[in-house]
């Protein structure tokens, strides 16, 4: 079933949301509606209709399928269906050509309402079980239905006005999908597919998917030697190979520095904590379906840590803090581990533990408002140095379950929306998608594909202070309670550097490679000289590797570039001879002859300046 509306809608976009929930009321009324297939709203609508027209065509093509749930997604739709077998590439492809068929008959989709108990006999008697079970599920006492010709599927709607609307569609991939996204359900098989408004949309867009597979990160980790998963160690658990874990060294490295720069005094924590720590903070009861069972430890319950909140916190209320003292800023790397179903695990995207770039900030209410601003000036800066201009932002509101009172909602709300217009950045707003403890700013970065990727997140937290006591003396001297900023500028390290592969497409900028340089000889007599070089290059803190090989250089210098190595030192007779070496760059330009020195200098400036080019 589709929602009756999205959460997102921008802030400035009032009009346009009023006139597509206009729209809907009008379909109610029996009345035509007219939407613009560009905007958001309308080019879901638009491919939810393209997921029921691919239904109606498994339905003719499958008869004993039975249908499951089918809603747009971003760039596209599926649809889930309990068949015998698993779907074929054959099977796409003539599923493919009766939605043609479907969609030249141009039949209507046309409305209907029905009293719930008149909706479970219907799909009762169709067989459509998971149906049944999702309108047991509703509230509501009138159910809606859609019928295409002889096609009928549960959904609130709406829809274009027939099959023929649907311009331009593409079946992409199948794939297992449980039920309700639970290992306990049964498997079911997921057609995933997408639809434009024209033909040249689609061959973009399938041009772009090419792309990303050529990118994607778990491919190019295995080719790059960066990182693995073994089952054998466990799913979502990742094992940084040596040239990942010099990346990673890299960004922390960096991390540490510029923390320190901005105020932050950097904290370590344990792996987990009594029971006890994780009921006061509120996780056991609003989080505990992301946490692990608890293990036994002498006669008390010790839990794994899902975050490093409580940890911080303790090290404040370790002693007594003044008014003077604040903001107390604690930084953290700290892994952290929190149940994802398999279903879900996704390389480094989706894991289930993993090292938070973590922060918490300590301040009177006086001085939330700025530093909110310093956490965004702080985050723009660190995500442009590696590469990151574009970004989609969002201020996440209120959730049904939540802990607090209203007002202490309105106030940390209100400093972030007014932080964020301050600076002039563009947000939409997210409804009921802040955390149980407090609101919360997303910051999703935007790759060189234009794909969002959630990195940073800015929570205000009143909650947790009043759960734990944490207070300061305030120039009156008496205590005062402490407002907690949680924030986290990269989020996850394993997803940081899966979106760093993936948007570099493995060639990242000299500061962060592995490898920044290889010593090529052409022939064995050449070999003495370039140690010396590969010596003098580790000596400046370069990077260096020899490839003293008896191959071809052509061989040589064809590996280094599949590799993703930015340069090429290539040292044969004539540089000898000159004292000197030959450099070429990974994108195949000859630099030609040069001083050891001379490249060393040029090298330097591009790692000291982080230079995102090459």
């Amino acid at each position: 079933m589709r929602p009756l509306f999205t959460k997102r809608h921008h802030t400035n976009d009032a009009f346009s949301f009023f006139d597509d929930m206009c729209a809907i009321a009008k379909e109610k009324k029996g009345e035509s509606i007219s939407l613009d297939y560009t905007t958001k709203e309308g080019i879901e609508l638009y491919r939810h209709s393209a997921s029921h027209i691919m239904a109606e065509a498994v339905k003719e093509l499958f008869p004993d399928a039975r249908l499951a749930i089918g809603p747009a997604i971003e760039d596209g739709f599926y649809y889930d269906f309990d068949v015998q077998r698993p779907f074929t590439p054959e099977d796409l492809e003539k599923i493919e050509q009766r939605m043609k068929e479907i969609i030249k008959r141009n039949s209507p989709f046309v409305r209907q309402e029905l009293g719930k108990a008149e909706a479970i006999k219907l799909f009762e008697s169709m067989g459509e079980i998971y149906k049944v079970e999702l309108i047991n599920e509703l509230n509501d006492e009138t159910i809606t239905i859609y019928r295409q010709g002889n096609f009928v599927d549960l959904c609130r709607g709406p829809h274009v006005s027939s099959t023929g609307k649907i311009k331009a569609f593409k079946l992409l991939s199948t794939a297992g999908a449980y039920w309700r996204g639970s290992e306990k359900n049964k498997m079911l098989q997921r057609i995933y597919g997408t639809a434009f408004l024209t033909k040249e949309e689609i061959d973009n867009y399938l041009k772009k998917l090419e792309e990303i597979k050529k990118r994607d990160h778990r491919r190019l980790g295995k080719e790059l030697d960066l990182f693995s998963i073994n089952d054998d160690a466990g799913s979502g658990l990742i094992l940084w190979h040596p040239k990942g874990a010099v990346i990673r060294k890299t960004i922390e490295d960096f991390w540490r520095d510029e923390h320190y720069k901005n105020g932050y005094e950097l904290v370590y924590t344990p792996h987990m904590a009594r029971l006890d720590v994780w009921r006061q903070s509120g996780h056991w009861d609003f989080y505990r379906e992301n946490m692990y069972s608890p293990i036994m430890i002498e006669d008390a319950e010790y839990e794994i840590k899902p975050m490093n909140c409580p940890f911080h916190i303790m090290i404040y209320r370790s002693h007594k803090r003044s008014y003077r003292e604040l903001p107390i800023k604690f930084a953290e790397l700290g892994t952290v581990y929190r149940y994802e179903r398999s279903g879900v695990l996704h390389g480094l995207m989706r894991v289930r533990g993993f090292t938070q770039d973590d922060a918490h900030i300590f301040c009177r209410p006086d001085q939330l408002e700025d530093e909110i601003l310093k956490i965004l000036d702080f985050t723009l800066y660190m995500l442009k140095t590696f590469g990151f201009s574009e970004y989609d932002v969002y201020l996440s509101t209120r959730p049904e379950k939540y802990v607090g009172t209203l007002e202490n909602w309105e106030k940390a709300t209100n400093a972030l929306k007014l932080a964020l217009e301050n600076k002039g950045l563009k947000y939409e707003v997210d409804l009921g998608e802040g955390v149980f403890y407090g609101p919360k700013i997303d910051l999703k970065i935007k790759d060189v594909l234009g794909r969002a990727w959630q990195c940073t997140t800015i929570q205000v937290d009143f909650n947790l202070p009043e759960r734990f006591d944490v207070t300061y003396n305030g120039e009156d001297n008496k205590p005062h309670q402490t407002i907690m900023l949680h924030r986290a500028l990269m989020g996850s390290l394993e997803r940081f550097f899966g979106v760093l592969i993936e948007h570099y497409a493995g060639a990242f900028p000299v500061w962060l490679s592995p490898v920044q340089a290889v010593i090529m000889t052409i022939t064995d007599s050449q070999i003495e000289y370039a140690k010396g070089i590969a010596e003098l290059l580790k000596k400046e803190g370069i990077r260096a590797e020899p490839d003293f090989r008896g191959e071809k250089i052509g061989f040589k210098i064809r590996e280094a570039q599949l590799m993703k190595i930015p340069y090429m030192l290539i040292i044969g007779d004539k540089e000898v001879k000159a004292g000197a070496i030959a450099v070429r760059t990974r994108k195949g330009e000859d630099m030609g002859q040069m001083k050891a020195e001379t490249f060393l200098e040029k090298i330097k400036k591009e790692i000291e300046e982080k230079a995102i080019y090459n």
